[in-house]
């Protein structure tokens, strides 16, 4: 069953698409960087804007800071929200289930196969933008950093490519178990109604309730708890030393979100009455 749902995956066009236009953002701006040299200030635009001119090794971590806070969310719920929903409207879900095939082993398939494209989105964004950063921005000069190859961290030491390449591969895991949350409360809404699309644009409402009340003032009584509230925590990894206190915040915080809402999915998808 994970195989038959990871072939499917790979063979929609909307995938591809969807990736493709996950790494056109970063790109495009990337191309306007190298023909303009204008950056924006420090404090101003995504992560890492400011600082990739001369470092063009960071600038996939800049292009993660473009499509983490919309762009990804948006591809995750839309993909999560069809995966049952989109089964019943279809009226394959059914099929699906009369054939020799639990409830509880297709719900882990279509887990396996949203955590897939997760980490191929992210790896495609990262590629890309890294790509792009070298050939279009170049690298900071080796004096800058003290070492051919290094860049400057956000607290100002300078990070070999070995330490860069931990602390980015380091990101895509963080941002992986973010998305996940994501995932699990359109897979969760996915299996409470039988429209994809309102289970997508569900899980969107909540996010960007969660993305605004995190900036509220009134609201910080339960920012700590919001799903959104450390998104963007990875950004310690760049640092030196790492600020490990809201990285693991958020681990934790979206493992608590994942465990709970995959088990009212399979709660709630147990008990559901099929009948298309």
């Amino acid at each position: 069953m994970i195989r038959v749902e990871l072939v499917k995956l790979l063979r929609r066009p909307r995938t591809w698409i969807t990736v493709a236009l996950l790494c056109a953002l970063p790109v495009l701006v990337a191309v306007f960087l190298s023909v303009t040299h204008l950056a924006p200030p420090p404090g101003k635009g995504p992560a890492f804007l400011s600082a990739v001119l001369n470092n063009g090794s960071l600038y996939p971590a800049a292009g993660m800071a473009m499509v983490m806070p919309i762009f990804l969310p948006i591809a995750v719920a839309v993909l999560a929200g069809d995966a049952i929903a989109g089964e019943a409207a279809s009226g394959t879900l059914r099929y699906l289930l009369v054939r020799p095939v639990g409830r509880t082993r297709l719900l882990v398939a279509k887990l396996i196969t949203l955590t897939v494209f997760v980490l191929l989105a992210i790896a495609a964004v990262v590629g890309t933008s890294y790509l792009a950063g070298t050939m279009l921005l170049g690298n900071a000069p080796p004096e800058a950093v003290g070492e051919p190859g290094a860049v400057t961290s956000l607290s100002g030491a300078p990070l070999t490519p070995l330490q860069l390449a931990l602390r980015v591969l380091a990101t895509v895991g963080f941002v992986t178990v973010s998305m996940l949350g994501v995932a699990a409360i359109a897979l969760f809404l996915s299996t409470v109604t039988d429209s994809s699309l309102g289970a997508g644009l569900g899980a969107l409402a909540i996010v960007i309730t969660s993305d605004i009340l995190v900036t509220l003032d009134a609201a910080a009584s339960v920012q700590p708890y919001l799903p959104t509230r450390y998104w963007l925590a990875w950004v310690d990894f760049f640092r030196d030393p790492v600020f490990w206190r809201d990285i693991e915040r958020g681990l934790l915080l979206q493992a608590v979100y994942v465990g709970v809402l995959l088990l009212a999915s399979w709660a709630n998808f147990m008990t559901r009455d099929i009948k298309t």
